[in-house]
């Protein structure tokens, strides 16, 4: 389709709050590869404070916990997704697929023929 290439951002709300955005799934999927809130921090740019901030508005919007912690030992804590934000991060890539998908469809119907270069009609 030439150099045109839609995009789009998603975000959920709930109540009035963000519920789950982009920025979001990301800061919980690097905590579970991470194994650390910390380390997805660091990952992202963001101070652990700010990282930490974020998952407990997104826990207080939401109404359940999205994280579980285990402190200390020898090699340290760790800290994973907790079964339902797991759901949670699944379903929400799972959405932006399939939305992404079909705004490739409307897209290519809407857009065939007008990109730079196209032939005129």
């Amino acid at each position: 389709m030439g150099t045109y290439r839609p995009g789009m951002k998603l975000w959920i709300e709930g109540d009035g709050g963000l519920v789950m955005s982009d920025y979001r799934v990301r800061l919980l999927q690097l905590v579970e590869d991470r194994g650390s809130l910390a380390k997805a921090a660091t990952t992202m740019g963001l101070s652990y404070r700010r990282a930490w901030g974020k998952v407990k508005e997104l826990e207080a919007n939401l109404g359940f916990p999205l994280v579980t912690s285990e402190v200390g030992g020898a090699g340290g804590g760790h800290t994973s997704l907790t079964p339902r934000a797991r759901e949670l991060v699944g379903a929400y890539n799972r959405l932006q697929a399939r939305l992404e998908a079909a705004m490739e469809t409307a897209f290519r119907e809407e857009f065939d023929g007008l990109a730079p270069g196209a032939p005129e009609p």
